[in-house]
Formats: structure tokens, C-alpha cells, sequence
């Protein structure tokens, strides 16, 4: 998994977020831990097809709730960029971003259906109704 600009992703080291710190509502969190305000675009399995949404602006040590319903499936795609457009998580898996707030049902024919082609990273939620995502700086 290629990662961009000095960014590594935490995510527990594979561990779902159990802590009483998360607000009580928040069933897939993305918590940024870098220097830098990131935007963040999710995507999952929406009655047998894939939507994304986003953006989230999330400034640098702060967290955003992305997914507020309990998870019903166990991968959660992510994509992030600085507030430059240069890619802070870049995965395999290509699916539809827009340049402003989305919500896109689908992940084939970006292009041609007007939106951009972006490449989300799997998230593995191990099945857990909770997550957290931590995005941090790499340490030089």
C-alpha cells in the first residue's frame, strides 16, 4: 500500500476502538494525528453496491465521524488528501470522489458518470460494529 507525504496510517494496529473518549454515536471515526488538515472520502457496501461520501475536513488532531450507524459489513474503503489535493492514503481499490461534498452510488465509470476516479484504501473492521482510523505522521 503506497503511502504519500511523510503519512502513515495507524489503525490500532488492527484493533477496533473501545474507548469511552469517541463520542457515543460514532461507529467508524477517522482521527487525524499529522501536522496537516486532511479531507477524507469513504466508501462501502450499500445494499449490494458500493457508495462513497465525503468530504470530511478533519484539522490536525481532531477526529470526525464518518460512518454513524453501527457497521453491517467488514471493509470500510478510505481515500485522503491534503488541502493541496496531494494524496495522504492511496490504496488499490478505485472508486468515485467528486470534487465537492458527494455522495456517489457505484464505483465503475467514474469518468464517464462526471466524477474522478480516486484510489481508496480496505479498511478490514474485522467485523466490529465500531472503528477508529488514525492518520499520522510518519516520524522523519
Amino acid at each position: 500500500m503506497p503511502m504519500l507525504n511523510k503519512f502513515a496510517i495507524l489503525a490500532a494496529l488492527g484493533l477496533p476502538f473501545f474507548g469511552g473518549t469517541a463520542p457515543a454515536q460514532a461507529q467508524f471515526s477517522v482521527c487525524n494525528q499529522s501536522f496537516d488538515v486532511v479531507n477524507v472520502a469513504v466508501g462501502q457496501l450499500n445494499r449490494g453496491a458500493f457508495r462513497t461520501r465525503g468530504w470530511w475536513k478533519i484539522g490536525p488532531n481532531q477526529c470526525a465521524n464518518v460512518i454513524r450507524d453501527p457497521l453491517d459489513t467488514r471493509y470500510i474503503y478510505v481515500f485522503a488528501k491534503d488541502v493541496f489535493g496531494k494524496e495522504i492514503l492511496s490504496g488499490a481499490v478505485s472508486m468515485c470522489v467528486a470534487p465537492d461534498r458527494f455522495v456517489i452510488d457505484g464505483e465503475q465509470d467514474c469518468l464517464v458518470r462526471g466524477y474522478l476516479d480516486a484510489p481508496f484504501i480496505e479498511v478490514d473492521t474485522q467485523d466490529t460494529e465500531r472503528w477508529t482510523l488514525f492518520i499520522a505522521a510518519r516520524p522523519e
